[in-house]
């Protein structure tokens, strides 16, 4: 027996002896909870309306996973229900909560199916949940006929009846079909067999990349260097507090503290970028591509 076979069976116990609502009550109820927040009537309604989650979520256990999780998603799903629920509609809350229970579950069996996320889309969650019973009656009907259908034919067909591209039905038989490995296992039975993490490329640099990479950027900052040597103590000023700082001063700033206008300081910030251009120009392509 599961172990929360106890668990389990007490709360379906205790939802069956819960009250049942008639048309009238339930609506006051809804009125109570969206109206004036009563927490009392949410908690009647939610209590009425358990028996349902519970049943609904028992349809899903084929999917392995523990009931109690099932009902506890089952009852999230009432309590979203009794939320959103409008009582001005004239619908009856059993038949609005039946799409957000059925939805939370199936939300649920999909995240914990596999560490690979199984699908997200409308017509991968209707894929998950119909493709091999409308695969099984695919095959009934052909072999009825006396047909035989390989698996391109098979997967167009199930594509067409459900409504979904035949990229996703590919796509989640492969899903369905296969199961989680780790990525630590061998490839081999061997103790000393690779592991398959192994086999994954590093994206990472390249140690040869980096040390290329750390000996352009140090050739760059030493010829930068140089060329701000070329400049006088004003133009280095003012290309390290408009260039070189995390928070580039303005020329009106600039302007004030050294007593000149914000055309002048722009002009000695051109004729100082235009003496580093004629310095660097003498290491050709070298600087342009190590800028790019």
């Amino acid at each position: 027996m599961p172990l929360d076979a106890p668990q389990q069976s007490n709360m379906s116990r205790t939802a069956m002896k819960a009250e049942m609502l008639d048309a009238e009550t339930e609506l006051k109820l809804a009125y109570a909870w969206r109206d004036e927040r009563d927490e009392e009537a949410l908690h009647r309604l939610i209590n009425a309306y358990m028996r349902l989650a519970i049943s609904m979520a028992s349809k899903f256990r084929r999917y392995g996973a523990p009931m109690n999780d099932l009902i506890q998603e089952a009852g999230l799903g009432l309590m979203k229900a009794a939320d959103k629920f409008d009582p001005d509609r004239g619908v009856r809350f059993s038949t609005y909560a039946v799409w957000w229970i059925k939805a939370s579950i199936q939300d649920y069996v999909m995240r914990n199916w596999s560490m690979v996320r199984t699908g997200s889309t409308s017509s991968q969650k209707s894929l998950f949940f119909n493709m091999r019973r409308v695969q099984a009656r695919i095959e009934r009907e052909a072999m009825a006929n006396g047909e035989e259908l390989d698996g391109y034919q098979l997967r167009e067909m199930i594509a067409h009846e459900v409504g979904v591209p035949l990229r996703d039905v590919e796509m989640m038989e492969g899903r369905l079909s296969g199961s989680d490995f780790s990525l630590n296992a061998t490839q081999s039975s061997e103790d000393e067999g690779r592991e398959w993490i192994d086999t994954i490329e590093d994206e990472g640099a390249r140690g040869d990349e980096l040390v290329e990479k750390d000996h352009d950027l140090q050739a760059l900052r030493d010829w930068l260097g140089d060329a701000m040597n070329k400049l006088n103590e004003r133009e280095r000023f003012i290309v390290r507090e408009r260039k070189l700082r995390d928070a580039p001063r303005t020329l009106e700033s600039l302007g004030e503290e050294l007593s000149l206008s914000k055309e002048r300081v722009r002009q000695l910030e051109a004729a100082a970028f235009q003496k580093m251009r004629k310095h660097l120009e003498k290491h050709g392509g070298e600087v342009q591509n190590l800028l790019v």
